[in-house]
């Protein structure tokens, strides 16, 4: 009885310590860690909006809706928006770039657990290419991956709907 005591005390101590240790790491990395989360992000929007040079963020309470974006001359040139939509196996997380006129400039895939080799190809540019040019309204036309039609259509749909909301709301704010 002694000896269990004496070893859960020593277990305790181990978790102390441990705990301790792994929070002022944390501490210690976590203005870090926001600053490259803001670089990732900051790459992403330039490469679904190539033109854009500022990116100012459109919030609702606390959560980002968009952001609108303007060229160097400060006019308005289109929007970038994240959209999600359930694949086979996975949440796939997609930003978007967008014209005014609802055109989609460019989408990348930020995150996906999708089957490697079948769902994982809609990170590919030969699908994302698809989306290049193309109204949201003919979004129809993007042709799904052979094996990964959920996957696929997962994207499309998602990027459609939130394309749709995304400018209504554009259109009530002017």
């Amino acid at each position: 009885m002694r000896e269990t005591i004496r070893y859960g005390f020593i277990l305790a101590v181990i978790c102390i310590v441990a705990s301790g240790l792994l929070a002022g790491m944390n501490s210690l990395t976590k203005s870090r860690i926001i600053a490259q989360a803001q670089t990732e992000e900051e790459a992403a929007l330039r490469e679904v909006m190539p033109f854009g040079e500022y990116f100012d963020p459109i919030k609702k309470g606390e959560d980002i809706i968009y952001y609108k974006v303007r060229n160097k001359d400060g006019k308005f040139i289109g929007v970038a928006f994240k959209a999600s939509g359930k694949g086979y196996s996975s949440v796939i997380d997609t930003l978007v770039g967008m014209t005014e006129d609802g055109t989609i400039v460019a989408i990348k895939i930020l995150n996906q657990n999708e089957t490697p080799g079948l769902g994982a190809r809609v990170a590919e540019s030969s699908f994302r290419g698809q989306f290049s040019d193309k109204n949201i309204q003919g979004l129809a036309n993007v042709q799904a991956i052979t094996g990964a039609t959920i996957s696929s259509k997962a994207v499309i749909d998602s990027v459609q709907e939130k394309a749709k909301e995304i400018q209504k709301l554009i259109k009530d704010e002017k």
